[in-house]
């Protein structure tokens, strides 16, 4: 075993590469630092500008009634809440240099919070008569635009000097699986003499050579010297992973330790949404599908009736699906087939579909045989916005839907939806081949993972551009 190897002697480690005296790279750390503060001083000087200018021009320059250090004392008060909410927020962290959209949803929750906290102190203490509020919401506007297009200029510039990351990551390629991060530096442990020895304290000093400068370490090592790493790892006082695929292999999100047992285990599930975020939703869709099913009713009543009228038969079409924790439920949509149709789903619906009535094509066409799984919604079997609930006969070429991919049962994390991400990408229709489905279930994947409110609310518009769709037959 590594960690049990004998003494490294010191004419030993002269056969391998000189350690670094200085690291393998330059520290980032105080970089960082200052390039946090510069962020700070120019969120700073662009609150007080656009006060400033918004200000003057409409207090004074329009209207003439207060002065500027009057119509300054807003800012004044609601930087030092800005500058605090920001510093607890991660306004001010890592993420800021890397992705320019995460920037600015966090300096847009900071100075909403700290204008909407402004506005409650100012109320109750009889403040808000002194100032205007056009100049004050026109202030707070610009500054968040002048803010995202700085976040935006900076992320570019970080990335342009520092390369793909603002961190030195260093992974020690010890004999395990070979792993790629963008920016990230690799030594050969064996080529360089690096061993997770406890027991030799020259090795220890090799080894921490490297590691200067260092913000994260991986380690990929064989199984059995993971735990050797590991504990050498833990005295180095740097951010240290060691890479496991078995994690991997299993989709673990994190470790839980039970101190009171003394055993840990691999979280592999955490659910999809928080209890504020399921009410939210389920909220929305409650409010949302009678609003639908109010105004659609003619609608519906006519389509109910063409359908009747065209061959007597019943009104609806009911299918067992899988919904939401793997449960199936029956589906509701108006009948666009003929009675013996396909109750398994196993045949999709093809262009000249000759088991498709007249009234039936005209209102899959339309997707109104949809619309009856606006019950459904009420019901709580389904969502307006999810991904779609699939037949269970369903095939994509030659293969059932879940035998393409096994991530395809992650998609169930959430209620089924009547329109979806796949949808308004143009996803729907017959899946030919296994490509069809692997770009459906790539977008309920992604909708899973990035949910919340205003994303389906904007799906909900786009779905009406695709209403009628060249594949709804």
């Amino acid at each position: 075993m590594i960690g049990r190897a004998a003494p490294v002697a010191e004419h030993l480690l002269e056969q391998w590469p000189s350690a670094p005296v200085n690291g393998l790279a330059p520290s980032l750390v105080r970089k960082r630092l200052q390039v946090f503060l510069a962020m700070m001083a120019a969120d700073v000087a662009i609150l007080l500008g656009c006060f400033a200018a918004l200000s003057f021009a409409y207090l004074i320059g329009w209207r003439g009634q207060i002065g500027m250090e009057a119509a300054m004392l807003p800012a004044y008060l609601l930087l030092p809440i800005f500058l605090t909410i920001g510093l607890f927020n991660g306004t001010y962290s890592g993420r800021a240099l890397t992705r320019w959209p995460q920037a600015a949803w966090r300096v847009t929750s900071a100075l909403t919070i700290s204008a909407a906290l402004f506005n409650f102190v100012a109320f109750f203490a009889k403040m808000s008569e002194d100032f205007s509020r056009a100049a004050f919401a026109l202030s707070i506007i610009s500054s968040l635009l002048v803010m995202t297009a700085l976040r935006v200029f900076l992320v570019g510039a970080v990335r342009q000097i520092w390369g793909a990351s603002p961190v030195n990551r260093l992974l020690i390629a010890a004999g395990g699986p070979l792993v790629e991060l963008p920016g990230m530096l690799t030594v050969d442990a064996a080529q360089h003499g690096l061993f997770p020895r406890l027991d030799e304290p020259r090795s220890l000093h090799r080894l921490a050579k490297y590691l200067r400068n260092m913000d994260e370490i991986l380690v990929s090592c064989p199984e059995g010297e993971r735990a050797a790493w590991s504990q050498v790892l833990k005295g180095a006082g740097v951010h240290a992973e060691v890479v496991s695929p078995m994690a991997l292999e299993i989709g673990a999100l994190g470790i839980r330790h039970y101190a009171e047992s003394n055993f840990s285990t691999l979280v592999i599930s955490t659910g999809t949404l928080r209890l504020r975020d399921r009410a939210l939703k389920r909220l929305f869709d409650i409010s949302f599908s009678l609003l639908a099913l109010a105004l659609l009713s003619p609608l519906l009543l006519l389509a109910a009736i063409g359908i009747k009228l065209e061959d007597g038969g019943p009104v609806f079409f009911r299918q067992q699906r899988m919904g939401r924790g793997n449960h199936l439920f029956s589906i509701l949509k108006f009948r666009s087939m003929q009675q013996s149709g396909d109750a398994s789903g196993m045949r999709s619906a093809a262009r000249d579909d000759e088991r498709i009535t007249r009234v039936g094509r005209m209102i899959r066409r339309t997707s109104v045989d949809e619309l009856p799984q606006l019950w459904n919604v009420l019901k709580g079997d389904m969502s307006i916005v999810g991904p779609r609930p699939h037949a269970l006969g369903s095939q994509a070429g030659e293969k059932l839907f879940w035998q393409v991919d096994r991530r395809y049962w992650l998609r169930h994390t959430l209620r089924p939806g009547i329109t979806g991400l796949a949808q308004v990408r143009g996803y729907r229709g017959a899946t030919d081949s296994e490509d069809d489905l692997s770009n459906r279930l790539q977008s309920d994947l992604e909708y899973i993972r990035d949910w919340n409110l205003w994303h389906d609310i904007a799906i909900i518009a786009s779905t009406l551009r695709v209403l009628v769709h060249e594949r709804a037959f």
